[in-house]
This record gives C-alpha cells, structure tokens and sequence, in this order.
C-alpha cells in the first residue's frame, strides 16, 4: 500500500532532497507542501510492502514485511529492527515489538544494544491477541523512563495514545479514559487541573466510542456512528473551532478581507483557545470520520469516501495546502486529483503521513 508524506522535512524524515544551488533556497528541504510518495530505505535500497508508520518530529519509522527501517535523524543508528511487529518512535527513544519481547533503544547512544527490554506473553500463551503499542499484557509502554507503566486489567484497553504530557485509553465498552497534564485542557473534564489516574470523560459517557488520538496538548475520539469529537489546545486551529491566530492568517493571506468585513463584526466573533470539554466537530456533512491522527498542532481525518481533511498549524506544509494554519477543515485535493483513496493517517508532530489506494481508471 502507498503512504505519501508532507510537512517537515529538515531531516529527511519525508525525502532526502537533492543539494540546490543557491544559499538562500532551503525551502524545498525544510517542508514538503505536496505529498511525496516514499518507497525505499535512506540507504537507497527497495522498500517492500509498508505494513505501518510511526512518525516524531525528527525521525519517521516505516513497519514493513521482515521488520523496521528508521528515516530522519540519526537514521542510520544500528538499531536492529528486523523481525519486529510495532514501534514507537520519539526524539529520545525507539520502542520495539517482537513476538516475545519490548524492547527500548536509545537513540541517542552509540551502543547497539537496547537499553531495556520485557518479556510479554505470546498470543498462544494469553487469552487473546496482545493490542499494539503503545498497550502490551497489562499496562503500557511509554517512550521515556518508567518505560513500562502499568493499567487496572477493569479497564480493558484497546487502545491507547500518547500526548506530550497526557494520556487518552479506549476501553472494550467505548469508553474514553484520560490522566496526565491538564493544563490545556486535554483531559476533557472541563477543568484545567491534572489527573493521576485515568478518569472517565464523563461528556461522552453513554456514546459508544471506536478511536483516539491525541496530539501534543489536544484530544480527539471517533463514536461508533463516525462523529468526530474534539477537546484541549486550540491556539492554531487543530480543533477545527474558531482561532484568533488562525483568523490573523487568513487575513493576511486575503489583503481585501479587512475592507470586505462589516465594521464591528471581527469584534463580537467568539475565538476559542481552550476547549475544556469534548466538542462535536462536523467535519463534512456528508460522509462519517474513518480514522483521524495529530501531529503538534495538527489534525488529520480520513472520510468513508477515502478523503482526507486537516487543520490547524500549518507553517511547515503538514496540512498538504499552503497556509501557516487553519481552523477549518478543508479536503487535501491532491489525492482526489490523483485518483487516490486513502484509508488511513498518522502524524509526526509536524508532519502527516497518509496511507492510500489508486482508483482503476476504466477503459475507454
């Protein structure tokens, strides 16, 4: 399956650029606006069928049939994939599944050998099929030390995705739990004050949940009937709900915008930095949210009719159009004009990574 990448690229984590000739030129190498297509290893060598992707800031990791290879900084570490099954990538660690096994690596140490590693259950040996990572038997794994934190086996995770400082769980039953910082509102308690332990989204309790993610300081979940909810930092957009930064862009792209307002209307319109309860977001009234990802300061969601819409910060070309940032969510066209579907999505804190099929073109 094809996955294409836009968005920070300083560090080769999309595609490594060819040297350009002038000094002042660099724009072409920091961000990538169109989606690339990538298909090999930074060494150059074919990549085979690409089974997932993990992205950070720096470093993109692509899962395919006999393991792992790592792209971006420092990608050439000796770290030894092959034969894993998940990864977690962050700017100081790599977490590896195997079969038996999690391994950490430390990105950072010229060692080549994990810096620590558990043993888990295989799927013979436990009641069922261990979830992916960042879940394992009992607990979870994060990506700085305690690596391995453990969960009360009452909640029944099934997934689980982690913030820059806080925590969002799905349980069996669709319930949505979250612990961690609090400070911006990501927890969606409607308070800014922190939890040590998970604590339901009472907002959302009795709706039946089938997703989350989260990205540095927001939150967002998919319901059952394809309703996307949103909830947490709001300063660029990325929760799709009006944004004073994001409004600012919009007119400086838009010289006439200023001329064009009615006098008194920029006053009374209601900006909303912090969202302190989950919010629903109707992204397009057409179709239901398949699955959604976040980068930093970014949201990405993909549509049943295989779309996809992003919003929020956009300095670096993650949300695949020009803009600095948006609060509205707008469809990538390069994807339909290319007879692309895509099916699935995740983000790197600046960058997005989207998973597509090609459409047949039927014969004349």
């Amino acid at each position: 399956m094809p996955w294409f990448g836009f968005g920070f690229n300083a560090f080769g984590q999309i595609h490594i650029c060819e040297p350009v000739s002038t000094d002042d030129d660099t724009t072409n190498r920091v961000k990538v606006i169109t989606p690339f297509e990538f298909k090999c290893h930074v060494d150059g060598s074919c990549c085979r069928e690409i089974s997932g992707l993990r992205a950070s800031w720096s470093r993109r990791a692509t899962l395919h049939a006999n393991g792992l290879c790592l792209a971006g900084f420092n990608a050439a570490s000796g770290i030894c994939g092959t034969g894993c099954t998940d990864a977690t990538v962050g700017e100081s660690f790599l977490i590896l599944a195997f079969p038996n096994r999690i391994e950490s690596w430390d990105l950072d140490n010229e060692k080549k050998t994990p810096v620590w590693s558990m043993e888990v259950k295989t799927p013979s040996e436990s009641a069922g099929t261990p979830p992916n990572l960042p879940l394992v038997p009992d607990g979870y794994i994060a990506i700085k030390p305690p690596f391995y934190r453990p969960l009360s086996p009452h909640l029944r995770a099934t997934r689980l995705a982690l913030g820059a400082e806080h925590c969002i769980l799905l349980s069996a039953s669709g319930s949505v739990y979250t612990w961690g910082l609090g400070s911006h509102g990501q927890l969606g308690h409607g308070v800014l004050s922190s939890e040590e332990q998970p604590r339901v989204v009472e907002a959302l309790w009795g709706m039946t949940m089938s997703w989350v993610a989260t990205g540095g300081w927001h939150t967002v979940c998919i319901s059952d009937g394809g309703d996307l909810y949103v909830w947490g930092w709001n300063e660029s957009g990325q929760l799709g709900l009006p944004s004073r930064a994001a409004r600012r862009a919009q007119q400086h792209q838009k010289s006439q915008k200023e001329a064009d307002t009615p006098e008194g209307e920029k006053d009374e319109e209601v900006f909303i930095s912090i969202q302190a309860f989950p919010a629903l977001l109707d992204v397009t009234p057409s179709c239901e949210i398949k699955t959604v990802g976040c980068g930093s300061r970014h949201t990405a969601a993909v549509t049943s009719t295989g779309d996809l819409y992003t919003w929020g910060w956009g300095q670096y070309g993650q949300l695949g159009y020009e803009t600095s940032c948006s609060d509205e969510p707008r469809r990538v066209e390069f994807f339909s004009e290319q007879r692309m579907r895509v099916v699935d999505v995740t983000c790197g804190a600046w960058n997005t990574f989207a998973a597509v099929v090609r459409e047949e073109v039927a014969a004349s």
